[in-house]
């Protein structure tokens, strides 16, 4: 069988640019990511802030397609929308029989956007792409809203540009690497002769995966983002030869999303554009055209697209919302202790989510401080096979406003007493750092029990309740001044009193906040 893999681009001093093939393509909008199927015949690309996106204008990028012409232009491009939602979505690679396509991002199952980043996949029924399928990759993480990826022809290398865990600079370079099953291996770093204290992003690898290309403004160049390769020493993925400029290539602009196929290379650049990136081919031939490709696929290949992928299954993830509103809060400062680690979770800073993978079981508990809130910890429970499910969980926060009620849901006192129980303290030295925090704040304490037994005992001893935790607050140094408190027995319930289940609910303190 004949195989057509993407092949490494020889240039020649006298080589040209041509621009025209793509003037149905480029737009006022900003293009970035070009990928050609493995035919030639259908472009890929993301398009940024435009109208007809999923999420309109404000959608950071979607996936659109052009279609190669018999006069070697292309079509104007539609918007691929079954491969979209509402965050970034970039094409990274394809199987080469064309059947599957890789994608960035992961997809919720609506249109929504995702909590998590990633890389997912769909496969073509018929002319219609399915639903995007979410990849495992252990430890992925991604801070950052730049994005960029590349799979190997055959499935088993994965390159994605993030910022991880250990990243250096801005965004670094990553690899992993298909187990099988649906399983990647861990990302591993490609080092520092790769990855700056700067940017490295939209790396591409050729063919016999010996040679790197990418797009930095870390190892100098002629603007803010040029094309630099790179070859690879030995088989541990860090060590390779020292970067030069891709020649004929780069120029003040910002190039980025370098590929070499057959005969040119596709890019985009912001030189002599509008201001944003345009979709550029680089040839050295005469005739500056791409030319379709008949693309005979090993059964090898076929049977490697029918691997189902797992959806991603070993990780916490979710959003921190206002109690109020639920709008998303960016700036919390968010802690995740497990056992006696304890470690900050980045959180997004404009939609809020966060995700961090599961390592044990046990008890992972969240802690939460932001600006104009009340802080808030959230225990979730990690129990039996911890790849049976994505757990997710939307984590609020009441903001720091007159008639706010908090719940205490853990201070706990002795049966029918009101004597605290130890396990409680936690609870109440949060609210003690609250009042510090903020020290012109005014609080009420109220206290509540169900509606069984005599009323006037239960009024009674809520009362008593929340002289308890008056008195807790004041022996850590609050002004009495700023605590008010009552008692209202089981005559406020939130919940129903028909049942035990229910019914605890209403055995509960809070405060609410009487001045600012």
């Amino acid at each position: 069988m004949r195989f057509y893999f993407l092949g490494l681009l020889i240039f020649c001093l006298s080589a040209g640019q041509a621009q025209d093939i793509f003037r149905e393509v480029n737009s006022s909008y900003d293009e970035q990511l070009p990928v050609l199927s493995p035919d030639n015949k259908t472009l890929y690309f993301t398009r940024t802030r435009h109208p007809q996106n999923v999420g309109g204008v404000q959608d950071p990028g979607d996936i659109w397609y052009s279609e190669l012409q018999e006069d070697g232009s292309w079509s104007a491009p539609a918007n691929a929308v079954e491969l979209n939602n509402r965050g970034y979505n970039g094409v990274i690679g394809f199987t080469v029989d064309s059947r599957t396509i890789y994608l960035l991002n992961h997809y919720n199952k609506d249109d929504s956007r995702a909590a998590t980043q990633g890389v997912s996949r769909s496969i073509r029924r018929g002319n219609k792409w399915g639903n995007p399928e979410n990849i495992t990759i252990p430890y992925f993480l991604n801070r950052s809203e730049n994005h960029g990826g590349y799979i190997s022809v055959d499935g088993q290398v994965l390159l994605f540009s993030i910022e991880g865990y250990n990243t250096v600079g801005g965004e670094d370079i990553y690899v992993s690497f298909n187990e099988g099953n649906g399983k990647w291996s861990e990302p591993k770093n490609l080092g520092r002769t790769i990855n700056t204290n700067a940017q490295e992003f939209t790396p591409y690898l050729s063919g016999d995966k010996q040679t790197l290309y990418f797009a930095t403004n870390g190892h100098g160049g002629s603007g803010s983002s040029d094309i630099f390769m790179s070859t690879r020493l030995d088989d541990t993925w860090k060590n390779w030869s020292s970067p030069v400029p891709v020649p004929n290539i780069n120029s003040q602009g910002r190039e980025l999303g370098y590929r070499p196929y057959e005969g040119f290379a596709l890019y985009t650049s912001t030189m002599n554009s509008d201001g944003y990136s345009d979709i550029r081919m680089y040839t050295d031939s005469p005739e500056q055209r791409i030319e379709p490709l008949v693309v005979d696929v090993p059964d090898s290949v076929l049977e490697e697209v029918q691997t189902t992928v797992e959806i991603d299954k070993n990780v916490i993830f979710g959003t921190v919302k206002s109690a109020d509103n639920r709008t998303p809060i960016g700036n919390v400062t968010l802690r995740l202790t497990v056992g006696t680690q304890e470690q900050v979770v980045p959180v997004d800073a404009v939609t809020g989510t966060f995700s961090v993978p599961i390592i044990e079981e046990g008890s992972y508990l969240f802690s939460m401080d932001a600006p104009g809130f009340i802080s808030n910890n959230e225990t979730v429970l990690v129990e039996g096979d911890r790849n049976s499910s994505a757990i997710e969980r939307q984590f609020l926060l009441q903001p720091i406003t007159v008639g706010t009620t908090v719940q205490l849901p853990n201070v706990l006192f002795k049966r029918s007493s009101p004597d605290i129980l130890s396990e409680s303290y936690p609870e109440l030295d949060r609210v003690v750092d609250f009042m510090r925090t903020n020290p012109s704040v005014q609080i009420r304490l109220e206290g509540h029990t169900d509606n069984t037994g005599v009323p006037k005992h239960n009024l009674r001893l809520s009362k008593a309740r929340v002289e308890s935790v008056e008195a807790y607050l004041v022996s850590k140094g609050i002004n009495q001044k700023r605590i008010t408190g009552k008692g209202y027995g089981g005559t406020k319930p939130i919940a129903d009193n028909g049942n035990e289940e229910t019914r605890r609910l209403n055995r509960r303190v809070e405060f609410t906040i009487v001045k600012e």
